[in-house]
Order: C-alpha cells, then structure tokens, then sequence
C-alpha cells in the first residue's frame, strides 16, 4: 500500500501549481475579485477531488499532465460550493478550514462574485480537456447533481428524522448530488484524462459514488465528534439546523458501519486495476480514517 500522505502531498502541489496557472493574479482588474477568488481557493484543504483526479487517471495510465486541468477545475467547483454553502442564505458559516469564510472577509455580495466567478473558471480550464470531459463536470455541477443536491437539502431541514427506509433513501438522494457527484465526476475526469474505455469510466465512476458516499458519511459523524480546531469549521451546524444526516439517522455506530461498508465496496471496484489502483485504495481508505 502507497505511503497516503506522501501521495496527498504530491497531489497537493500539482493542484497547485495547475490552480496557479488558471486563475487571474491578485492585482489583475478588478483586483477586490480576484484576491477573494485566490483567498477562498488557497485556504488550504486537503485536495481530496484533485487527488481522486490524479489517482484515476494513474490508474489507468494516464500522465500527470494530461489531468491537471482536470484537477484544478474540480477543485474550483468545489471551493465555489462551498463559498455559496457558507453565505448567511444558505448554511450561515463563519469559519471554513480554520480562518474566515469568504462573506465574512469580503462581504456578501462578493462572495457570490467569488463562486460564480469560479465556477466559470472551472470550465474555461477544463475545456482543454475537450468535450466529454466538459459535459461530465456539468452534470455533476447541476441541477441534477452539486446543485440539485443542495435545494433536496435546504428542503429536508426541519423534516421528521427517523430510521424509515422513505427517509434513508431521501437521505441517500441528497447526498448522491450534494456531495457524491462532484466525487464519482473526479473519478470520471481522471480515467477520460487517460484517454480510458467507457467501460472504465463507469468502473471508476462507481468508485467514486461509492468513496463519496463514505465522505458524506464521515462529514456528517465529524460533525457531531469533532472540535472546531480539528474541523477548521464550526461543529454541530447540522444539528442546530435540523439537517438530515447519517448520525441523524442512522446513530452513530451505525453510520460508522455504513461508512465502513461504503468504503470495502470502493476498495473492491479499485482492486480490480491491480498495483495502479493501489492510490485509489489508499484514498477510500483515507476518507473513511477521518471520522476515527
């Protein structure tokens, strides 16, 4: 099994440096934009939807090169996500990984700026990639995906929560968009980087439906577990606002095992590339050690 942290780390820095280049500079006009646009992006986090990028198209005998523009364009759909996600309309936040949200530093409006600004960027990047690869992440952005997800969750607040199987699978709806799509799409991005079969795509978007599931999972026990220190946001939001989530529904061992479950299936699907699958076994397990 790959060292995860050295393979993060690499991740990391191509993500970067690909980010680097697609985004304006600081002092391009109008330069209050484009600084907002670099303090959300380059907050930090771990690059979990770039790394999957990367894994997958290695996997499948991609280059690094060829899913760069890959893996800054997802990144930059997930940091407008969570821009928007953050603004008082939506989640109301203040702190996302450990320093102010974007609306707190450069106010409400900019903020909406900032991720429509963003996600604009994503696409103007990713169309080096060519079509196919253009049309997967807006699928995965839209109303049927990142989009669609959020409004299935802005409804659920508030709702009865039981362990019903009409309300696991509701559940299971939101975050199929809310959170999995953008995941099984990086997936996806990856294997049409490395020019893969059909077939393959589907294998790894599996994966990646699978993995994001498992992170939802893990996100919604972090918030109930974790400090603010160790979350770089404020814990225990989802309960405060009536959210449908795994603890919620599931209780908290539960949820661990569906977590665990989750994450064997996406190590299954990932055993099936051999030794070039080994950083996507790695990663699923990564995603699930999180929450423990």
């Amino acid at each position: 099994m790959p060292n995860t942290a050295s393979f993060l780390e690499s991740a990391v820095a191509l993500a970067d440096a690909a980010l680097e280049q697609a985004l304006p500079s600081a002092d391009t006009a109008p330069a209050t934009l484009h600084q907002a646009m670099r303090y959300a992006v380059f907050a930090g986090g771990k690059r979990i939807r770039p790394a999957l990028v990367l894994a997958a198209c290695r996997a499948c005998g991609g280059s690094d090169a060829a899913c760069a523009p890959a893996m800054a364009a997802v990144e930059m759909l997930h940091t407008y996500t969570l821009v928007h996600d953050d603004l008082p309309a939506m989640d109301d936040d203040d702190l996302r990984r450990g320093r102010p949200t974007c609306h707190v530093v450069y106010g409400d409006a900019t903020a909406v700026l900032v991720g429509d600004a963003l996600q604009t960027q994503c696409f103007e990047t990713l169309a080096a990639a060519g079509g196919p690869a253009v049309a997967c992440l807006a699928r995965a952005a839209g109303s049927r995906g990142v989009i669609g997800g959020q409004q299935d969750d802005l409804e659920a607040e508030g709702s009865t929560v039981d362990d019903s199987p009409a309300c696991k699978a509701r559940l299971e709806r939101i975050h199929r968009g809310k959170t999995a799509a953008l995941i099984r799409a990086s997936c996806e991005l990856g294997a049409l980087a490395a020019e893969a079969s059909p077939e393959t795509v589907a294998t790894l978007g599996r994966f990646g439906e699978a993995a994001g599931l498992a992170f939802q999972v893990i996100d919604d026990i972090l918030d109930t577990t974790a400090s603010v220190e160790d979350l770089g946001k404020t814990p225990g939001k989802d309960a405060a606002c009536g959210k449908l989530t795994y603890v919620a529904v599931y209780g908290l061992e539960a949820a661990r095992a569906e977590a665990d479950r989750l994450r064997d299936e996406a190590v299954a699907i990932a055993q099936s590339f051999g030794a070039g699958g080994a950083d996507l076994q790695s990663l699923a397990g990564f995603i699930v050690d999180r929450g423990y």
